[in-house]
């Protein structure tokens, strides 16, 4: 093993000094914001301080405020400590490129309410060591990154502004832009890439004017359908928050005087857990009205979705056999249809278990292929099915929401509890996914439309529905299929586009 050595580098802010470990430099904990605190809660982030002399950056920051145990449970791992001073971001480059390097920024998941840039799945030493500089960030969480309440209205000048968290990631990206080259990376060339929330979160930079120009590729893993919460609404949400923590008719300075860990445990007694809010400034019109009508930013996209991604409603107590029985009750959609479209999945809960992850997970990715089809712009869709050889009794459903993660990362050594039984061939499967997220970031485009791995990967192209089967029952397995699940995702495509038609 090599020294480590100390890599300095001079940003606009002040120089840095990271670390060396083997053939791969790392800087954590840099700043690429102002902190939000005190007047500058629930307002767009502000530029960070310059500092004179060297800053060390080699931990970690502090994540925002969040459920400890809901992170550790299902997050990714032990965040840490937290803060509202939670705006820094991390960086691993490889030593001493030739040339600069296609850039990838990862936007972890977790409901808008859980996660960190720093969690052991998000580790970007493998990728960068298939030679792209790697960057992952933290963002405000939970109500102190979704807000909105009449006090706070006008505060702005351009305009209403409610998407806190969004801001933040449009702030990181524009760091980015100003100072990556000094890391080794291609402005020119950045992938922004995300899963759940992170890939919620990648789909409105898509589609918001703010973010125009600052990537120009995207990868979104499976992001869900949720509609946008609409500005009135999220207005009064707000109210009911204030009032929830004994201020009837708040002020703007005593809403910023609560403690920033009020907020976090208000999601579940409330049922008012955060989400995107459209009609501010960085989302005016919603994110799947913008993609059915094709309007989002032209830039080659990845997207898919995992073969169970209703554990994650089981997991917080949503009884999908319950699912089914509403739709008997309402006769929405019709179940006689919805059964055709499921031939041979027998009993409710199943039933239920697979309606409820296509509608809200896999017709996204259907949703977004069209879009992309109609301004003729590359789109690689997957499905995640690969279980590691030691789980597959205890998945016996398919790969579970966020399971993909450390084989994208190819991190399953760090990840818990992946690292205590994960075989050989789990590892070269997972390398060999990671390549495909990397031949991404570094060739997609409008006229590079076939990702080179284990198997071709070809774009949807207008008049093309294709889809990479990224693992085949649970097994190590690569099949490209036209036309997947097609009945059902344009079904429930017309479903979704009606419903926010009523919005």
């Amino acid at each position: 093993m090599k020294t480590p050595q100390h890599p300095l580098v001079a940003t606009a802010q002040g120089q840095l000094l990271g670390q060396q470990i083997d053939d791969m430099y790392v800087w954590r904990g840099i700043p690429y914001a102002a902190p939000p605190i005190g007047d500058l809660r629930w307002r767009a982030p502000q530029p960070p301080a310059a500092w004179q002399g060297m800053r060390h950056a080699d931990m970690f920051s502090r994540a925002s405020w969040q459920n400890l145990d809901y992170c550790k449970a299902i997050g990714g791992g032990d965040p840490g400590h937290f803060s509202e001073d939670c705006l820094y971001l991390n960086i691993w480059s490889p030593v001493n490129p030739p040339q600069p390097l296609p850039v990838m920024v990862w936007i972890h998941g977790g409901g808008y309410t859980i996660g960190a840039g720093g969690l052991p799945p998000y580790d970007g030493q493998a990728l960068a060591k298939r030679g792209v500089v790697l960057v992952s960030l933290n963002y405000r969480l939970g109500h102190l990154g979704f807000f909105a309440h009449p006090a706070l209205e006008g505060e702005d000048p351009d305009g209403p502004t409610h998407n806190f968290a969004l801001l933040d990631q449009i702030a990181a990206l524009r760091w980015v832009q100003q100072n990556i080259a000094a890391f080794g990376g291609d402005r020119d060339n950045v992938t922004l890439f995300g899963e759940s929330a992170g890939g919620r979160s990648v789909l409105s930079l898509m589609v918001s004017p703010l973010a125009v120009g600052l990537f120009h590729k995207a990868i979104v893993q499976s992001a869900y359908t949720l509609p946008d919460v609409e500005r009135e609404k999220a207005l009064e949400k707000g109210q009911r928050i204030a009032q929830h923590l004994g201020l009837e008719n708040a002020s703007a300075e005593q809403l910023r005087q609560l403690p920033a860990d009020a907020f976090w445990p208000l999601e579940a007694p409330l049922n008012i857990g955060p989400a995107p809010i459209c009609g501010d400034r960085v989302l005016p019109q919603p994110m799947l009205d913008v993609l059915f009508h094709a309007r989002q930013h032209p830039l080659p996209l990845m997207i898919g979705s995992n073969s169970d991604e209703a554990s994650v409603l089981a997991y917080f107590g949503v009884s999908l056999e319950a699912q089914i029985h509403k739709l008997r009750q309402e006769k929405r959609l019709g179940l006689g249809l919805i059964k055709l479209l499921y031939p041979g999945v027998r009993g409710d809960e199943e039933l239920g278990r697979q309606v409820c992850r296509d509608m809200a997970f896999t017709t996204m990715g259907y949703v977004a292929m069209q879009a992309q089809q109609r301004v003729n712009q590359p789109c690689w869709r997957y499905w995640f099915d690969y279980v590691a050889e030691a789980e597959r009794e205890t998945y016996p459903n398919g790969t579970w929401h966020g399971n993909e993660v450390p084989y994208v990362f190819d991190t399953l050594t760090l990840s818990e509890p992946a690292r205590h039984y994960v075989n050989a061939r789990d590892l070269a499967f997972s390398a060999q996914v990671a390549d495909y997220w990397v031949s991404f970031a570094k060739y997609a485009s409008a006229q590079h439309t076939v990702l080179v791995g284990p198997l071709r990967w070809p774009a949807c192209l207008p008049g093309r529905d294709r889809l990479m089967r990224l693992g085949v029952d649970r097994q190590p397995r690569f099949k490209i299929e036209n036309r997947f699940m097609r009945a059902r995702l344009a079904l429930f495509r017309r479903v979704m586009r009606h419903h926010v038609s009523l919005e």
